[in-house]
């Protein structure tokens, strides 16, 4: 599931088009301010933001500007239906399309994915390798590397965790860990996936602070620390 910033002073707006992508499988974060946009589109935690260009604090085309010096995280602006200006100086600043308001919910979905199709092809090569802090995944080898050194998993401890690998930063919820890397639906009172989790902690060791780099989110899931 993508993760989506989408920045809005327009609260019942933003409400309404958070749960529509949320509905779409869509995993939204909502805020309503340019300059908490900018703090978190850096963090590292989203595939995707969506700017509203009037917004108080800092407007969208400045935001933009201060996400462009910091990551190369896609973005799409929602602009006022016919305010070309703000169009042209959006996509100069590199903004990767945008969307008039008022917009159609089903519309902003279909261009986000079509930008995330995008993105992530030109991001992320064929079986390129998958670099989280000390750890290394190489698909196409089915390989893990830890400061490297190779570490012996099973087939299904390699899927779970390039799984992981693969939203580093984020909670990935038991459901989809099933569903992707295991490729099953997840059951109830199935802990195959905990087991499993448990075996590839102790496998990997702990960080310097003595934390597990795979921690539990509370009621999301698991996730894989970026560091």
């Amino acid at each position: 599931m993508a993760a989506v910033l989408l920045v809005d002073d327009d609260v019942e707006l933003a409400e309404m088009l958070g749960d529509y992508l949320a509905q779409d499988g869509f995993v939204v974060t909502t805020l309503h301010d340019g300059a908490s946009a900018v703090e978190a589109a850096l963090s590292g935690s989203f595939d995707i933001a969506v700017l509203d260009v009037m917004m108080p604090r800092m407007s969208g085309i400045e935001a933009l500007a201060r996400i462009r010096a910091g990551c190369a995280l896609p973005v799409l602006m929602l602009t006022a239906k016919g305010d070309d200006m703000d169009r042209i100086v959006g996509l100069e600043l590199g903004a990767d399309d945008y969307v008039p308001k008022p917009c159609q919910p089903r519309e902003l979905a279909a261009r986000l994915r079509a930008i995330l199709r995008r993105t992530t092809h030109a991001m992320e090569p064929a079986n390129a390798p998958l670099v989280v802090g000390a750890l290394c995944i190489r698909p196409e080898l089915r390989r893990v590397e830890l400061n490297g050194v190779v570490v012996e998993l099973t087939s299904t401890e390699f899927n779970l965790l390039e799984t992981l690998a693969r939203h580093a930063g984020r909670p990935v919820s038991k459901s989809d860990l099933s569903e992707q890397a295991l490729g099953r639906p997840l059951v109830r009172f199935d802990r195959s996936i905990d087991v499993h989790l448990s075996s590839i902690r102790q496998k990997l060791g702990t960080l310097a602070d003595g934390r597990s780099c795979i921690q539990t989110v509370y009621r999301q899931g698991y996730q894989l620390i970026r560091e």
